[in-house]
């Protein structure tokens, strides 16, 4: 049976995102329209909010409403130390540890020539603009530790190295409160090629 007009198209957007398929979407859809119209109506308007407000960061790239965010404003923060990080979930991500009082770039991706990722989708001049801004003494390199997350890092410090600039990258290991017998081979490899006097 065909769906209405707006109810197909309701669907179809709602399979833009992320991990939602076709019966996902179609699911969400009769939700909203049967048991949440007034949930649907708070979306709708917070989306279209959002995508009038909310902007790239002039320092980090990151979303902000502001011309720049509060971190990138902030006089707290050690402009020497610049942490690139994929995406704005691995921001927070490290901002929760409280371990990390340096400024931040948002690559918005990582490289990925089989999905049509290069360096100009990701716009790798703001960052080399940014790290070579004459504050920033060192770059840490926080992607992922996907295929496309070391690719990414290496290319960029293949870039940013010979411009004088230190750069290391996260280290990787067992995770804490990890037991040995329950991790995976490669994990305790890395930890013990990247281990460190105690």
């Amino acid at each position: 049976m065909a769906q209405a007009g707006s109810l197909q198209a309701l669907v179809d957007a709602l399979r833009c995102l992320p991990g939602v398929g076709p019966k996902s979407a179609q699911r969400m859809a009769f939700h909203l329209l049967q048991r949440d119209r007034a949930g649907a109506s708070l979306l709708a308007r917070a989306l279209a909010q959002a995508l009038e407000r909310v902007h790239h960061c002039s320092g980090c790239n990151n979303f902000t409403e502001a011309e720049t965010c509060e971190l990138c404003a902030s006089d707290r923060r050690d402009a020497s130390l610049l942490c690139v990080v994929e995406s704005p979930a691995d921001l927070l991500m490290i901002e929760q540890t409280h371990s990390f009082q340096g400024q931040y770039y948002v690559l918005m991706g990582r490289l990925s020539p089989l999905d049509g990722v290069g360096p100009e989708q990701l716009a790798l001049d703001r960052l080399v603009r940014r790290a070579l801004d004459g504050k920033v003494r060192e770059v840490i390199l926080a992607t992922n530790f996907t295929v496309e997350g070391e690719a990414t890092a290496h290319y960029l410090g293949e870039l940013l190295r010979p411009r004088g600039l230190e750069v290391s990258r996260i280290a990787r290991g067992l995770p804490v409160g990890g037991e040995l017998e329950y991790t995976d081979a490669g994990t305790v490899a890395q930890a013990l090629l990247e281990r460190r006097a105690t």
